[in-house]
This record gives structure tokens, C-alpha cells and sequence, in this order.
């Protein structure tokens, strides 16, 4: 099998670290089949994507729909890449799947609405899938995950399947094509590592400061236990996917 890519935007090293562990930890890769390329550090450069199984887009703080005068020139390079990348990645179908941030990115790239109406506080959220799709096979039709974001999805464009939703935010899950995926919910993310996720984020706007340790104390009491096994789910069906030039040529 081909390694993962974890595309990563985190600029605190306690976060950026915790979240690729999570992966780790929750997909069953190991640091040989997940590698982690930190964008906010260095740029992607050329990346051929048959060197490669699939591509996670991990959270963080930047948000696709900041006005441009405030995005920093880092942010703004980070967002190029990714519009290329994910032209791609559509392209071909390559096995994707961005949770948090990457459903802003692959959803804005693809023409939808991305703005602060759906936005949820950080916690623990009830998920109901919509539709069946093999990555939602081994969950419950509700479940609880852990969200915690500024922006959403107001609009998708027809082309998008939406797979899963919750009582505040009408897009949690959607899917273009057989195998490009985006989470809003977290399928990464435990009650510890969203602990070190409040303390990282203490002062960044998510919540005010004073109400962090009732957001962990609450993380620690619910029961997150099903957003895994779409993690897992997604790196099951990506390693079997065909590869990028099998894909074009069936399509030639």
C-alpha cells in the first residue's frame, strides 16, 4: 500500500502534534503510511498524486471565508495551494477527505457557499446521516462527534451529495464524486485531544476563556465514540481505489 498524506495548517506545535497523532492513532497507520507535510511551515511544492494512497486535510484556525485583507500572506499561499491541489483531486477523483477546515476548502473550491450562518461552539454535537455511503457504514444514523468552527456551509452546488447533518448545521458530511470527501465534525478527534485543542485555542475566539474548563469537563462526559470509523472507513476504501492514471486512462 501506497502511503496517506496529511496536509496540516497548524502553526502551535501542541496542536499540530496531537492532531497527527489522532490520525494516527484512530486511522491504524502508522508514521510510515501517514506522513504529515505542515503547510504553514513549508510550502507543497510539486506533489504527484500516484505516489500516494489518499490525502487527509486536517482543522485549524485559518477560515475560507475571512475577508482577504485579513488572511496573512501565509494563509493566502496555503489557500493557493490547496485551490490547485483540489482542482485536481476533483479531477482525477482522488481519495480525499478534509474534516473541519477541509470541507471550507473543498466545498468553496467547488462552488459553494462558505460563511459564520451554521457556525457551532466546541463540544459534542448530535450527527445524522442522511445518506448511505460507504463511509458512514460501521456509525449509527446519529452519533456524536466533536465540532467546534466559526464558518460552515450555507449552500452546496448540485453536484455535491451531502451525507450528514446536525440540528445547526445542515452540511456535516458531503461527498463529490465516488471519492472526495469533507467532514465538518471532527473523525480525528477525542475528549483529550480536544482538551489540548481549548487550551491551544484558550484566547483564539472559538469560546471565551472563562468557559474552558466546562468545555472540557462536558468533552470528558460525552459519548464520542462512532467518528473513527469514518476515518477508518475512508482509508479502507482509498486503499482500494484504483490509482490517478488507471482513473484517467478509464476515463480517456
Amino acid at each position: 500500500m501506497k502511503p496517506f498524506l496529511l496536509l496540516a495548517t497548524r502553526a502551535e506545535d501542541a496542536a499540530a502534534d496531537e492532531e497527527y497523532e489522532a490520525f494516527l492513532r484512530f486511522s491504524g497507520l502508522d508514521e510510515r503510511d501517514l506522513r504529515r507535510h505542515r503547510l504553514e511551515r513549508t510550502p507543497l511544492g510539486d506533489l504527484a498524486l500516484d505516489d500516494w494512497s489518499g490525502i487527509l486535510l486536517g482543522g485549524g484556525p485559518f477560515n475560507v471565508s475571512d475577508p482577504a485583507d485579513a488572511k496573512t500572506p501565509v494563509q493566502q499561499r496555503v489557500e493557493k495551494e490547496l485551490h490547485d491541489l483540489i482542482g485536481r483531486i476533483v479531477a482525477e477523483d482522488f481519495p480525499f477527505l478534509g474534516a473541519c477546515y477541509g470541507i471550507g476548502t473543498l466545498g468553496g473550491h467547488q462552488g459553494g457557499v462558505i460563511d459564520r450562518t451554521y457556525g457551532e461552539p466546541v463540544g459534542a454535537v448530535e450527527i445524522t446521516v442522511v445518506e448511505n455511503d460507504p463511509l458512514f457504514a460501521d456509525v449509527p444514523t446519529t452519533f456524536e462527534a466533536f465540532v467546534g468552527h466559526k464558518e460552515a456551509i450555507r449552500e452546496l452546488p448540485d453536484h455535491a451529495v451531502v451525507l450528514a447533518r446536525s440540528e445547526k448545521c445542515p452540511v456535516q458530511a458531503f461527498r463529490i464524486g465516488q471519492n472526495v470527501y469533507a467532514t465538518q465534525f471532527h473523525p480525528e478527534l477525542d475528549a483529550a485531544g480536544l482538551a489540548t485543542r481549548v487550551d491551544v485555542y484558550k484566547y483564539a475566539g472559538y469560546f471565551r476563556p472563562e468557559e474552558a474548563d466546562e468545555i472540557k469537563a462536558l468533552a470528558y462526559a460525552s459519548d464520542v465514540k462512532y467518528p473513527p470509523a469514518v476515518l477508518q472507513a475512508f482509508i479502507e476504501k482509498a486503499s482500494r481505489a484504483p490509482s490517478s492514471a488507471r482513473r484517467s486512462a478509464s476515463r480517456g
